[in-house]
């Protein structure tokens, strides 16, 4: 099959021209109209025989498709029904996820996506994506060459598995995060679904159930680790730079100790993201910032306890550090000391030397200022009075009433945010942090919630939602062809994205926006990215506009919808 489309730097596609076997068109996901050919398509490609006559718009197709996910008996059976519709029609699919985002997007995404990860091997039906296992490292110029060409590809989702949204190592299921990632992109940031390559790195397994199940689809051994891991890694991205020499690099769901490693390794050579670790910490820090401004606290002021110190929480304490750096021309190191962190041993301290990861050094304080019994949540809280509580730990009920209502007598609005993803490992239930504050707290959620109502007045709950932030970066990294991902960048996409906050207006309303709106807040946050990227000197794109309102709209229409093209057939 031969496709010519037209570059995503330039005007989305509108027409599409194939020469490929006419009945292969009806089996190609990205062509395939099903009933929606019109007729002079059906004349032209000999389709007549091949469909039912009635010619449907799309708009019809979608809503039979919605009644078909409606019968579905459960959440994993619709994710299972998607994905197959996904796999015979990509814009059919993308248009009734999109008319349906918010009711689909737990669906597609977490918590629902976990189980169906949980069970590749045994829901397998056709591949999708890139599958490089370490084994096999001397193939991989070869293996990605099969994915287009060097200008075909302008964004990728690559993960090893070892810590799968809330649901730890599943090995080469990893796939589907990645699958589910660029899909999230799409929806969220209208990146061009065939300029996208999902990759899973398979360096084995340390889950016991996958490797004593005969269905499972990965290499049946244990996780290699080490000087052959990183060398994996690293020929996998050299191979993605010289093949995809444009591309965009997005690490997703790696192990707490690869994470950081990978990313600190490569940011400063590629232009890459991890979002786990950035993405997290951007998204929270927008929820941050706006609860800050409604409680009127200033950011050079404020002090923030986070509870849990793995790959997410060290992410949004470089997030918040960061920031409060390039905002209030602290130090690097006077930043970090306006944050506590807190992980299995209790407060983060010095003298605990290598059991620290490199990231939690940063943030590590001084033994004699903390005897060893007042290294609890509970005891912290008490000694500083944090304006923010942030749980990243798993531990669910973590925030206890003594907790919540210790904070809630120092300061006046307290925010907190239980982040722990799925809903049953969140740190504390809104409605109790409502309660146990009278009605004063300021809180975002890592999991959907429903409005709480307290003392007659309704409280909508932000859910910290990456979807909001990271396919925004993305585009912005993608038209702007940025040679690197900067920190003053990230900050610009985390400002776009707290401006668009709810809360600013309406201190009961939420302090995120919602998901539906999320294209529009991905051009606000694309935008910011490619101004900060052009005054960085890190932008190669030409002809990038310099007014604000041009900038939009040259953002806008490079962004694909879901509509069928016209096809021409060429011989």
């Amino acid at each position: 099959m031969s496709v010519s489309n037209s570059k995503f730097r330039d005007l989305p596609a509108r027409r599409e021209v194939l020469n490929l076997p006419i009945q292969a068109l009806l089996k190609s996901s990205q062509f395939n109209k099903g009933s929606a050919f019109p007729e002079h398509e059906r004349t032209k490609f000999k389709l007549h025989s091949l469909l039912p006559p009635n010619i449907q718009t799309l708009d019809e197709q979608v809503q039979r498709a919605y009644q078909q996910y409606q019968s579905r008996a459960d959440d994993l059976a619709k994710n299972t029904f998607l994905a197959s519709m996904k796999a015979q029609n990509e814009v059919l699919y993308y248009k009734l996820v999109q008319t349906h985002l918010k009711e689909m997007f737990s669906v597609i995404y977490t918590p629902t996506e976990g189980d169906a990860i949980e069970n590749y091997s045994r829901l397998f039906r056709k591949p999708e994506g890139c599958f490089l296992n370490i084994n096999d490292q001397g193939h991989f110029d070869e293996y990605l060459a099969e994915f287009w060409n060097a200008e075909d590809i302008d964004y990728i989702v690559v993960s090893d598995g070892e810590e799968i949204l809330g649901i730890g190592d599943q090995g080469v299921g990893a796939i589907l995060i990645s699958v589910a990632k660029l899909v999230i992109t799409t929806l969220c940031a209208g990146i061009h679904p065939p300029r996208q390559l999902p990759v899973v790195l398979d360096c084995g397994t340390d889950n016991e159930k996958l490797l004593n199940d005969e269905l499972y689809l990965g290499l049946r051994q244990r996780r290699v680790r080490g000087e052959k891991y990183d060398e994996f890694v690293d020929r996998f991205v050299k191979a993605a730079r010289k093949q995809f020499p444009k591309a965009y690099i997005h690490f997703e769901d790696f192990g707490l100790n690869n994470a950081r490693r990978i990313l600190d390794r490569y940011q400063s050579q590629i232009p890459c993201f991890n979002d786990d670790i950035q993405g997290t910490g951007c998204v929270t820090l927008a929820a941050m910032l706006a609860g800050l401004q409604v409680s009127q606290v200033k950011l050079e002021d404020v002090r923030v306890v986070i509870f849990g110190s793995g790959t997410a929480g060290i992410g949004i304490a470089d997030q918040i550090s960061d920031t409060i750096a390039t905002e209030t021309q602290k130090s690097k190191d006077e930043a970090s000391k306006q944050i506590w962190c807190i992980d299995k041993p209790g407060l983060l301290v010095k003298s605990l030397g290598d059991k620290l990861t490199e990231g939690q050094k940063s943030f590590a304080r001084d033994d004699d200022q903390w005897s060893e019994n007042d290294r609890d949540l509970l005891s912290v809280v008490k000694k500083v009075h944090p304006h923010v509580l942030i749980g990243t730990s798993t531990k669910p009920g973590a925030f206890t009433e003594d907790i919540i209502r210790e904070m809630a007598e120092n300061v006046k609005r307290p925010i907190i945010f239980p982040l722990s993803n799925p809903t049953r490992l969140h740190e504390a239930k809104p409605a109790d942090l409502y309660k146990w504050t009278d009605g004063r707290a300021l809180v975002a959620t890592g999991s959907p919630f429903p409005p709480v109502t307290h003392n007659g007045k309704q409280y909508d709950i932000a859910e910290c939602n990456n979807s909001t932030c990271f396919p925004g970066i993305g585009l912005g990294a993608v038209l702007s062809q940025c040679r690197l991902v900067s920190k003053k960048m990230l900050v610009a996409a985390v400002e776009a994205l707290k401006a668009r906050s709810p809360a600013l207006k309406d201190p009961a309303k939420p302090l995120l926006p919602d998901v539906e709106d999320v294209r529009e807040i991905s051009v606000d946050i694309a935008a910011a990215v490619i101004l900060c990227a052009v005054e960085e000197g890190l932008a190669q794109a030409e002809g990038i506009p310099t007014t604000d309102s041009e900038l939009r709209e040259w953002i806008r229409i490079q962004m694909w919808e879901a509509e069928y093209r016209p096809l021409v057939y060429e011989d």
